[in-house]
């Protein structure tokens, strides 16, 4: 195949090899193109009509409108080709109705008429294929019913879950039973803990002294065995444990009969304590008070379920806030430590509801910089239900006197497994601020937090915390059923905060087996009074 140009290129000629003459022109803009530039147009065009095919195809399936003109054409394709639409496909009535809120008193006497299932309305939409306005009219009446029985079936929830946790579990009242009896009539159940040769080591800052505070005798006996377990040096471990006047003897009792040495355990009542039977002790002026302004002031759980405004989640904080455990002085006494404990230098704070799964002896080591209180930050992690806590989510910024003095964003951070550094402590007014803040709570009518001492801890311990590793305390196995138990056993120590503790029937079935590894269900005590691992 030859080819000739004209020496005004006006012209192209092919000559094929077999020596016939013929040549294609065409003429672009007053130059001539070659067959193949053709060839390569044809190409093109096919396949934009064979994209222009699909895409009014897809229209089709989507049911909208056939166009049957090129501008309208133009319309359907611009916005596809840019990769948007120039208008939304649903009608604006069905957005006027849609946003509009329903009362619930608009469904009463009509409950029949709404469909109770997505297929009873889907099946009733195709029979009578309704306009776009009834079609929104129905759909919100059947999503305003779900509304409403959700929110009832999840307060109800919340209330059951708040008057389970808030009682007393048979069992455990008859743990504690036994063990007052077994007090009283077995000589081998009132010794000296600890032993008087082992006295000296209370106040012995080369050991590792451990403090915790509870009136449970079964979560007592669970923390101090996860604790001696797992540690690589239990003759320099030293328990105190702190109970109230009325367990003392039940938890004398199964301590002494129970023994984990090497390790030393002491068990003391609050008013065995020196500095606590001296005088007034501000925490339970607090307590008294807080009392009084709790019971007249939320009006018992009946009048916080009744409140037909507030979202479940809302109602359920509101319950907790009533829980025993935020009036107990178990719960409160943790800001009085450098009184209680006036020889010390470094302490572990252990809650009731954790359990031990590694050597704890660590913490000594590390640098506290000068800072009172080591804690684990609850506003970072994977766990972002848990572990999303701030400032924000326990104080009440609304009111001028928090928004006036805290940062809503600061990241909050976690009681339960705490090192304290009793010394750093003694040389600030920590406890005079918890307290402080107390009154003002009190004087606003609850109105700067609702539940519990982290509220008042976050304030006081204001600028006094170093934060540690999160590997030394994972957060609320009480309240979530999201940790898998594979995760919970690579922390060091698991915290079971929230309503769901592990000695209730209402705790996470999958999680509780990281409580009860630490119980011997043969014991006579245990056995006794029906303790069991499920």
């Amino acid at each position: 195949m030859q080819l000739h140009i004209s020496p005004s290129l006006r012209h192209v000629t092919v000559l094929p090899g077999k020596g016939v003459r013929e040549y294609i022109k065409v003429k672009v803009s007053s130059r001539w193109a070659s067959y193949r530039t053709l060839i390569y147009l044809l190409l093109f065009f096919t396949f934009l009509l064979r994209f222009v095919f699909v895409l009014t195809a897809v229209d089709t399936i989507d049911g909208e409108s056939k166009c049957s003109t090129l501008g309208c054409l133009g319309e359907k394709l611009v916005p596809k080709l840019l990769g948007s639409r120039l208008e939304s496909e649903v009608p604006d009535v069905m957005y006027q109705i849609l946003d509009k809120p329903m009362r619930k008193d608009e469904l009463q006497g009509r409950l029949d008429n709404i469909p109770q299932t997505l297929e009873d309305f889907m099946s009733e939409i195709k029979e009578s294929k309704p306009d776009a306005e009834t079609f929104a009219l129905k759909l919100r009446e059947m999503v305003s019913l779900m509304e409403q029985r959700t929110r009832t079936a999840k307060i109800q929830e919340y209330l059951y879950r708040h008057i389970a946790s808030s009682s007393i579990p048979k069992q455990l009242h008859c743990l504690a039973l036994r063990l007052a009896n077994e007090h009283s009539t077995n000589a081998a159940a009132r010794l000296q803990l600890p032993s008087a040769e082992l006295v000296p080591a209370l106040v012995d800052n080369s050991y590792f002294h451990f403090v915790l505070a509870t009136d449970n005798v079964l979560a007592a006996s669970v923390v101090a065995k996860s604790l001696v377990h797992n540690a690589l040096c239990p003759q320099k471990v030293v328990l105190h444990i702190i109970t109230e006047r009325n367990t003392y003897f039940p938890m004398q009792a199964w301590f002494s009969l129970h023994s984990l040495s090497p390790a030393i355990i002491e068990v003391k009542a609050l008013h065995h304590f020196d500095w606590f039977a001296k005088g007034k002790v501000p925490v339970l002026e607090a307590m008294e008070k807080d009392q009084k302004v709790r019971s007249q002031f939320r009006g018992g759980s009946s009048a916080i379920v009744a409140n037909e405004t507030e979202k479940p989640n809302i109602v359920a904080a509101k319950l907790q806030a009533l829980s025993p455990k935020y009036n107990s002085v178990m719960n409160h006494i943790r800001i009085h430590l450098p009184e209680l404990f006036p020889s010390l230098k470094k302490v572990v704070f252990l809650d009731d509801d954790i359990v031990i799964q590694t050597d704890l002896s660590p913490l000594w080591d590390v640098k506290m910089n000068g800072k009172v209180n080591g804690a684990v930050e609850t506003c970072t992690g994977e766990d972002k239900f848990v572990m999303s806590k701030r400032l924000k989510n326990y104080l009440n910024f609304s009111h001028p006197l928090i928004a006036a003095n805290f940062n809503p964003n600061e990241c909050a951070w976690a009681y339960g497994m705490n090192i304290f550094d009793l010394e750093a402590w003694r040389k600030t007014n920590i406890s005079l601020t918890y307290h402080h803040w107390l009154e003002q709570n009190l004087k606003s009518d609850l109105s700067l937090w609702q539940l519990g001492t982290l509220p008042p801890g976050l304030i006081a311990f204001h600028g006094h915390v170093h934060i540690i590793d999160p590997f030394w305390h994972m957060l609320g196995l009480g309240y979530q059923e999201n940790t898998s138990l594979a995760d919970a056993e690579t922390a060091g120590v698991v915290h079971f905060n929230g309503r769901a503790k592990p000695w209730l029937e209402i705790a996470f079935p999958q999680l509780r087996p990281l409580w009860t590894k630490y119980i011997n269900f043969s014991d006579k005590f245990i056995k006794g009074c029906h303790i069991q691992a499920s």
